[in-house]
């Protein structure tokens, strides 16, 4: 099976890690478009256009059964155009693990970290509105600017990148929030760092493992099923930090520049 994944970065990574301790024999392609990140400041018309431009370059090439969109933003920005225009196509997205999150809540106090454009979702608010209404739940909203650039230098606990985290972080805190949603693939890498200023009690909720078995089953219902050891190849469209990659994957793993 051919599996396609793009992000704007190094996150969707981590959305990779977790496939591949649940596909075999699958062939995975990962674009990294690092030359327009990070998608969260640009428009929805912007990120709808790398997302098909991605998209087109992995049929074309790869003849990909399923396309895994490992970016919240690109998500809410685009997912119902490429569904449209790919009809044939295995689609699945991500999104904000904003249910299971104020399901589990106990204070009913519930952070959520994302980029301005995924908040901005109308998808994302109407969700938000209802559960928020639902469970009696207060949403505790921070759009995190900056911070997929600072993840991206690797810099996933220096003193600029805890100074941003405090700043976000300590009102949620004070607020008795309980949970965090962490609505960007690349927010997982800094869990750590959220732990330090929120404490070790702080659930923190990421949607990898959804995401996973959502592809799963998918592959299985249109009987596209193989055995084997699985195969991972890294493209990006500019720039990336090798050494992060080897941080998220656990092995070293060159990467190939592409034009989109």
């Amino acid at each position: 099976m051919n599996i396609g994944v793009f992000d704007s970065g190094l996150g969707g990574l981590t959305v990779v890690k977790t496939m591949l301790n649940h596909l075999s024999g699958a062939n995975i392609y990962y674009v990294a478009d690092t030359k327009n990140a990070p998608y969260g400041e640009k428009t929805k018309e912007q990120i709808l256009n790398f997302s098909i431009s991605i998209t087109d370059y992995l049929i074309s090439n790869y003849h990909i059964d399923a396309l895994v969109v490992a970016c919240n933003t690109a998500t809410s920005a685009a997912i119902s155009e490429l569904r449209e225009k790919y009809p044939n196509l295995i689609i699945v997205g991500t999104e904000p693990g904003l249910r299971p999150a104020i399901s589990h809540s106990h204070t009913k106090e519930v952070g959520v970290l994302a980029t301005p454009a995924t908040l901005n979702g109308e998808k994302y608010k109407t969700l938000r509105d209802e559960l928020s209404s639902e469970f009696k739940a207060h949403i505790h909203e921070q759009a995190c600017h900056g911070l997929v650039e600072q993840i991206e230098l690797g810099e996933l606990n220096s003193q600029k990148t805890m100074e941003m985290l405090h700043v976000w972080l300590n009102p949620m805190r004070d607020s008795g929030v309980d949970t965090i949603v962490l609505g960007c693939t690349h927010y997982p890498l800094i869990s750590d760092s959220i732990r330090k200023i929120m404490g070790e009690n702080i659930v923190l909720v990421e949607t990898s493992e959804p995401i996973s078995k959502r592809l799963v089953k998918l592959l299985k219902d249109q009987n596209i099923i193989s055995n084997g050891v699985n195969n991972l190849k890294i493209f990006t469209t500019g720039k990336i930090n090798d050494k992060m990659i080897e941080k998220i994957i656990g092995v070293n793993i060159s990467t190939e520049n592409i034009v989109l």
